[in-house]
């Protein structure tokens, strides 16, 4: 495929992976894993190389904005602390994911997006939020903040994703916060490129990235992104998520069906 190919089919893989995170929190790896793989051809381990390396850059950042805007608070020393510990997953996971072979890695994957499907579907409306759980001593947050941060860490360098499926639900269900305060600190971690450790073992394993397909990625995801924090804000609907579990479910299959 010619650059210019590459630079809008990832414009449009990163559209779709931008709305998806900016609507639900997520850090976009979910979608854009499938996409390339299915898509545009990627073997799994290169999928989720491109899309470690596209999250380097803060494409989040509209949508963190938009959410500010509307009201959502972000407790940045927890945020601090969700990287700290993302910083030494991500290694961990990125070194275990190369070692893996690509079937066996692509069905890891395939088992983890239906799981996330099977959580989605069987979530309740609504929140468990706990009044003023944002405003506890820092010291409070610092051994959850690095489990989950490690996790969702170890869980990105793994499967290339982008660590917001496993931090939104950790943060929302350990810490007690709303699940619009849980998303925005999920895609307020990503901001900084802590995905750089993972990158690196992808990059060095697989002699170098496609860049054109990365920059169109990368542009197709900051709007993408924008757009679907101005949904997130406005709409909270079982409906809504339900149909993303249908679109994963979707993926999983196709992903399956792969030879």
């Amino acid at each position: 495929m010619n650059p210019g190919l590459q630079l809008a089919a990832g414009i449009g893989a990163g559209l779709v992976g931008g709305v998806l995170s900016g609507l639900f929190g997520i850090g976009g790896g979910i979608v854009l894993v499938p996409l390339l793989a299915l898509a545009l051809g990627l073997d799994q381990h290169r999928a989720q190389g491109v899309t470690l390396a596209v999250m380097l850059l803060p494409v989040g950042l509209p949508a963190v904005l938009h959410y500010r805007r509307s009201g959502v608070r972000i407790l940045w020393t927890l945020v601090g602390i969700l990287v700290l510990g993302f910083l030494f997953g991500v290694l961990a996971g990125s070194l275990l994911a190369n070692s893996i072979p690509e079937r066996p890695m692509r069905w890891g994957f395939v088992f983890f997006l239906l799981l996330v499907a099977l959580r989605m579907i069987t979530q309740k409306s609504g929140g468990n939020a706990k009044v003023g759980a944002m405003d506890h001593p820092t010291g409070e947050y610092w051994i959850p903040g690095l489990i989950i941060g490690f996790a969702g860490g170890l869980a990105s360098g793994l499967l290339g994703i982008g660590g917001g499926l496993i931090i939104i639900p950790l943060v929302a269900w350990w810490l007690g916060f709303s699940q619009t305060e849980a998303q925005v600190t999920s895609l307020a971690v990503m901001l900084p490129p802590i995905g750089l450790p993972g990158v690196l073992v992808y990059a060095q394993a697989q002699s170098g990235f496609p860049w054109a397909l990365m920059g169109g990625v990368g542009l197709g995801f900051a709007a993408g992104a924008y757009l679907g924090a101005r949904g997130a804000t406005r709409i909270r609907s079982t409906h809504l998520r339900r149909a993303f579990a249908g679109l994963v479910v979707l993926a999983a299959v196709l992903l399956a069906l792969k030879k």
